[in-house]
């Protein structure tokens, strides 16, 4: 085992010689000339996963206009950088050939999808808004002054931070929509 070669260089051989494996050596010739994928990277955006309700921080690295990785945030107060399985994968989100990138419709007793371009899927929303808030507005109940429609609800999400929450929450009082939740509080 004495001269230099590569059997002597092993790092399992010189972790069973005693020395610590958590130090030199484990380290080899290959992994010295890794590299880290976030290495080259344009550009970092910071994120919050988009899974459960935590809301744990991200780093988004992009290489030419394109997602190269993501990693949890170490500044993050909520996950110190940690990230679960799911938010581990949700690089795939964004970078998966089979993800949907344009609206698709089914209309009713369809068979089949259709693709819609995004300002015609808005207007169809809208206009469905404003015909069940008007096909559901109740101006009293029992005798009382209730302004409310019961035909709309919301649900927001655990991506969405306070601003876009309170945001939300004015849409949908402006409607008159009591049902309003977050599923953060799921």
């Amino acid at each position: 085992m004495a001269g230099g070669g590569w059997f002597s260089r092993w790092p399992v051989l010189r972790q069973l010689k005693g020395e610590d494996g958590r130090s030199d050596a484990a380290r080899s010739a290959r992994t010295d000339a890794l590299r880290p994928r976030t290495e080259e990277a344009d550009r970092v955006a910071r994120s919050v996963c988009p899974y459960c309700a935590v809301g744990c921080g991200q780093l988004v690295y992009v290489k030419g206009g394109q997602v190269s990785q993501i990693e949890g945030d170490p500044d993050s107060p909520i996950s110190r950088g940690r990230l679960c399985p799911k938010g581990s994968a949700s690089k795939q989100l964004v970078t998966h050939p089979g993800r949907q990138t344009r609206v698709l419709y089914r209309r009713p007793y369809g068979t089949e999808w259709e693709r819609l371009d995004l300002g015609t899927a808005m207007e169809m929303i809208a206009d469905r808004v404003l015909r069940t808030r008007r096909d559901t507005w109740q101006q009293t109940h029992e005798g009382k002054v209730v302004r409310r429609t019961l035909g709309i609800a919301g649900l927001g999400g655990a991506t969405l931070d306070n601003e876009e929450n309170y945001l939300m929450k004015k849409l949908y009082t402006a409607l008159g929509a009591i049902q309003v939740e977050n599923q953060a509080r799921i």
